[in-house]
């Protein structure tokens, strides 16, 4: 009885990584796949790498004339990072700690897409959609809030894209999230110095309408 328990034991352990294995590279897979490459073809005709910094992410889409179609860009990107990981940890019952390789697994697609020779985007808006997919509040609100932030009141963007995942990365240590949680944010913060170390001129400046701001404020 005893060793037909453990082989089931067995078996199941096998399936389970078994699921891990392919649900990691289906999640892959999709991250890769340059969504926002396609809407500039498609609804512009145009090639967004041939704007701005040549990046095919969704901000060149905006770059390349059109709000509307950037918008949609936007919300193609984050959404190829929430499938994978929810349906991963919803419908295959994954463990909580291969669930975050699974994500990763659709950040680093969509930064090294085997489609475009492995140039891939800078994986800020599908790394949302993986935080969405996981729905770890710990991980989604600091990361979210101080982008908002930091868009509003920096003017070199790359600065706040550097700046969520630390901040994010501090929150976690003071909350003891666990080392999982904590590996996982510090991967996204050395992807981002590799995909944005480039564009970090100099030290982050304040944009132009908040010091307006501050400076309207000191003279009240």
């Amino acid at each position: 009885m005893l060793l037909a328990i453990s082989r089931v034991g067995d078996h199941k352990c096998s399936e389970m990584n078994f699921d891990f294995i392919w649900l990691t590279a289906c999640s892959f897979c999709v991250g890769a796949l340059p969504l926002s490459l396609y809407v500039g073809f498609l609804l512009l005709h145009k090639d967004i790498r041939c704007f701005g910094d040549g990046n095919p992410g969704a901000v060149n889409v905006f770059r390349a004339g059109s709000p509307a179609a950037g918008m949609l860009a936007v919300l193609l990107d984050i959404g190829k990072g929430v499938p994978p990981v929810y349906l991963a940890g919803h419908l295959f019952h994954i463990p909580e700690n291969q669930l975050l390789f699974i994500g990763m697994a659709a950040i680093l697609g969509h930064a090294f897409s085997p489609f475009l020779r492995f140039r891939g985007g800078k994986a800020v808006a599908v790394t949302f959609g993986v935080l969405i997919g996981l729905g770890r509040t710990e991980m989604l609100f600091p990361f979210a809030i101080t982008s908002l932030a930091g868009f509003l009141i920096l003017d070199n963007h790359s600065w706040v894209v550097l700046c969520a995942p630390v901040v994010s990365l501090l929150f976690l240590l003071r909350q003891d999230a666990g080392l999982g949680a904590i590996f996982f944010m510090s991967g996204i913060l050395i992807l981002y110095i590799i995909k944005h170390y480039k564009h970090l001129n100099g030290w982050p400046r304040l944009s132009a309408w908040f010091y307006r701001w501050l400076q309207s404020r000191r003279q009240v």
